[in-house]
């Protein structure tokens, strides 16, 4: 029997960083893998921690049932403390996420930024006016600037 095929979870916004590194004495002298923390693990902290929300209400907003949503919290937790104990690197990324709304790249000024109306095309940067923009790729690192459209 094959294992059940996982359902997309709906991230709002990717994060501003795409990482965390340990410092100090010893902080870079170990060469080890870093803890990856997924676009999913990362929302569900966002979610519980940051907005306070309780599981029901963050599974709900992530289009999960309650319980994969806790398996997801309590997966980054373990993962954030293996990070702090073993003085590993955090790097967020991956994943099987959408976005809430559609997230570009000026070529320009390197800057992300969202379209939450989606009946209205982007033509160009909201910061530069550059014409020159991409659709999001997760695999981007998001170390850049970061803007949301406002509607006027």
């Amino acid at each position: 029997m094959s294992p059940r095929i996982k359902t997309l979870r709906k991230v709002q916004n990717p994060s501003l960083v795409k990482g965390f590194k340990p410092y100090g004495p010893d902080a870079g002298k170990q060469n080890s893998e870093p803890v990856i923390l997924l676009y999913e693990e990362y929302e569900a902290l966002r979610l519980c921690d940051y907005e306070m929300r309780n599981h029901h209400q963050a599974s709900v907003l992530m289009g999960v049932s309650r319980p994969t949503f806790t398996r997801i919290y309590a997966s980054a937790l373990q993962k954030i403390a293996a990070g702090f104990v073993e003085g590993k690197r955090i790097s967020i990324e991956g994943g099987k996420v959408y976005f809430d709304s559609d997230w570009y790249q000026c070529a320009g000024c390197k800057c992300y930024f969202n379209n939450p109306e989606k009946e209205k095309e982007i033509m160009n940067c909201p910061l530069c006016g550059n014409q020159q923009i991409a659709p999001f790729k997760s695999e981007t690192p998001m170390d850049e600037t970061m803007v949301t459209i406002k509607a006027e």
